[in-house]
């Protein structure tokens, strides 16, 4: 009986052993290519502490868990290393030879690092441990050329930043040398703060900012501590260079030669924040790098930056260069020519700078931009060296608002709009230039329906009224009755034509000028007013300007350009708005605006050059019959040999003589200019 048990156990036994067979004969111990492919997926998927599980017990007595990890981690972190992948095959055995429990293979490693691509073939042994396979290690696996003692190194090469300069080449955004000022920890005295105290007083910096940036985890004692920036030839140098543990060197950095005059324009560049490197960091953005913030600097960064070089090498135990693994030459930003002409944009600048206002000046034949500046400003530069918390206070705290960009901002145009409206009227033959309208008295209304609205004129003097003295007294009256006469549907499609509700086509942001909050007008009195730049009409300086192309070019409203490398060929915005007759008739009448002793802008009036031109007040009330603020525009250019356009506004003119408070300062631009540009 038992001799049956054992024999049924027995043919049992020799089933399995069948079916197993069948089935592969497979065990449960890994093979040599099982083991290889699972250190390879986790030296792939950077799994660290598994790659090091694989390795032999000789291996792991060279180098513990710790240490692999690490070495690991910060080569593959320091070089920036992504996209890795490994191949590998096994190296076929001598089928004769004795040693079954070695297995080699073949490897082809690919990865991207910061400097370009790294790839290589090295081979790799697999020993038999009791019943595992492990993997014999050391570095070479990470690179063939890299041994246990040596170091992988990384050194960058920075882009230069691209400048940007001006029509002539003159920089408007450049790269200088200035000095670093900074503070060497082991240098300070035993007690520092005397020496913190003086550096802060000298230059107006708060002292607990300073301890800070020495507290910073990075530091150690001989480490060079930025703390601001100064150019050369500061009179402040010999008194900060003189206290214990403050020193310098010289630095490359961002420099605005035309500070307050083109901030707006040029913008300015920073640090980037946490917020800006994950939002960055995947163009290739670092914790330390520059990023443009505002104006040019922010909308040309792509052009600006330029692509960093450098390159990875290897160094052994003593320091000695032994091989490079990847290199990028750095290549520098590009420099930008603008159509800016710096000497006219400073002279704008100068004009506005007492005022809350903004300014346009453009080439009427071609539509490139020579000036655009808003006033107040800031000077770009400290953003730079560091804006103390006491400046940031004052500009920020200022009623005045000089970080505000006025010449992006939309505003009613008032008179200054009065041209389009008589242009369209004109060119769809509802208005007669040589027809008087009476009108009589200050104020006027269309009918009863207005209740108690009225549109009002600043003049009286004049009872039959035609486009002439509609332009010279700037009538308000006469334009509201034109643009009724016109109609909404007419007003709204013809002016619309103007580039309205369309961005400036230009690299820099601007309010979208509008005639209306709405598609359709809300009533009679809306177009009425709008007849004369009131109501829901704003527009940009800039866009003004441009407005008053179609009178410089046959009714063909020029598209604004800003890049030098854009103007070779002057391009329509929109064609063919205006007839040459309408053109014609409009220009003599702004002309009379000005050479007409009665003109609202005779003071601008330049002996021997002829201008055509209007101004504008726009007032900013909750109601009629009480005082507000009121906003002051001129706009003009030189008909003959056109050369300058120029649109000015400034807020708050009330009291100051309204837009006549701007005949000046467009008197003095075109002497200026029109003198420097013959």
């Amino acid at each position: 009986m038992k001799k049956n048990r054992i024999a049924a156990w027995g043919r049992l036994f020799a089933l399995t052993c069948v079916l197993v067979a069948m089935a592969g004969c497979k065990s449960n111990e890994p093979t040599p290519d099982e083991a290889m492919q699972s250190f390879a997926n986790a030296w792939q998927q950077q799994q660290y502490e598994a790659m090091y599980e694989w390795l032999t017990a000789e291996s792991k007595q060279k180098i513990d868990a710790t240490a692999f990890v690490t070495r690991h981690k910060s080569i593959y972190d320091g070089i920036g290393m992504n996209d890795f992948s490994i191949q590998w095959q096994p190296i076929e055995q001598d089928p004769n030879r004795k040693i079954k429990d070695k297995q080699s293979y073949q490897l082809h490693v690919n990865m991207n690092s910061a400097f370009g691509p790294i790839s290589y073939d090295q081979n790799a042994l697999l020993v038999k441990e009791d019943t595992n396979w492990r993997v014999q290690w050391n570095s070479t696996l990470i690179h063939p050329k890299l041994g246990d003692t040596d170091k992988v190194r990384v050194q960058d090469t920075k882009a230069e930043r691209g400048e940007i300069l001006d029509r002539q080449g003159f920089g408007l955004a450049v790269n200088e040398d200035k000095l670093e000022l900074g503070l060497i920890p082991q240098k300070l005295p035993e007690a520092p703060d005397t020496s913190i105290q003086k550096l802060a007083d000298l230059l107006k910096l708060d002292p607990t900012a300073i301890q800070n940036l020495l507290n910073a985890s990075w530091v150690k004692p001989d480490y060079f501590v930025p703390v601001t920036i100064i150019p050369k030839g500061d009179q402040r140098f010999e008194a900060l260079t003189a206290i214990p543990g403050v020193t310098y060197r010289t630095k490359k950095v961002r420099s605005y030669p035309l500070e307050e005059a083109a901030a707006h324009l040029v913008g300015y560049i920073g640090k980037l924040t946490a917020e800006d490197l994950a939002k960055y960091k995947d163009k290739g953005y670092g914790a330390d790098d520059w990023i443009g913030k505002t104006g040019l600097e922010l909308s040309l960064e792509s052009r600006l930056r330029g692509k960093d070089g450098g390159r990875i090498y290897i160094v052994d135990a003593d320091g000695k260069e032994k091989a490079t693994l990847a290199s990028r030459e750095a290549v520098n930003g590009e420099d930008i020519k603008l159509t800016i002409d710096s000497a006219l944009q400073s002279d704008l600048y100068r004009q506005l700078a007492k005022d809350s206002g903004s300014g346009a000046a453009i080439q009427p034949m071609t539509g490139e931009v020579l000036a655009l500046v808003s006033a107040p400003s800031y000077n770009p530069n400290l953003f730079i060296s560091g804006v103390t918390a006491e400046q940031w206070k004052t500009w920020t705290e200022d009623p005045n608002k000089p970080l505000l960009n006025r010449f992006a901002r939309a505003y009613a145009p008032g008179s200054a709009f009065k041209p389009i409206t008589a242009a369209i009227a004109l060119q769809e033959h509802t208005l007669d230039p040589n027809a008087a309208k009476e009108i009589v008295g200050k104020t006027w209304k269309k009918d009863s329906s207005w209740g108690n609205y009225y549109v009002s004129r600043v003049s009286v003097s004049q009872s039959q009224v035609d486009l002439s003295k509609a332009m010279i007294y700037s009538d308000n009256i006469y334009f509201a009755q034109v643009a009724l006469e016109l109609g909404e549907q007419k007003f709204m499609q013809d002016a619309g034509k103007f580039g309205f509700g369309e961005q400036m086509p230009l690299p820099l942001a601007f309010d979208t000028s509008s005639l209306s909050n709405t598609p359709k007008m809300k009533n009679d009195i809306q177009l009425a007013d709008s007849g004369y730049g009131q109501g829901e009409v704003v527009m940009n300086s800039l866009h003004v300007a441009t407005a008053y192309t179609v009178f410089t070019n046959n009714g063909t409203m020029l598209k604004p350009t800003l890049l030098l490398s854009e103007a070779a060929k002057p391009e329509p915005w929109k064609s063919g708005l205006l007839s040459p007759d309408v053109v014609k008739t409009v220009t003599d009448k702004m002309v009379e605006v000005i050479e007409n002793p009665a003109g609202t802008g005779h003071a601008a009036m330049i002996k021997g050059l002829r201008l055509a031109g209007k101004t504008g007040t726009a007032e900013l009330k909750q109601k009629k019959d009480v005082s507000g603020q009121e906003n002051g525009w001129f706009v003009a250019f030189n008909t003959d040999n056109p050369q300058l356009l120029l649109a000015l506004m400034v807020e708050q003119v009330q009291e100051r003589g309204g837009s006549h408070y701007l005949s000046e300062k467009v008197k003095s631009l075109f002497q200026t200019y029109i003198r420097t540009s013959r």
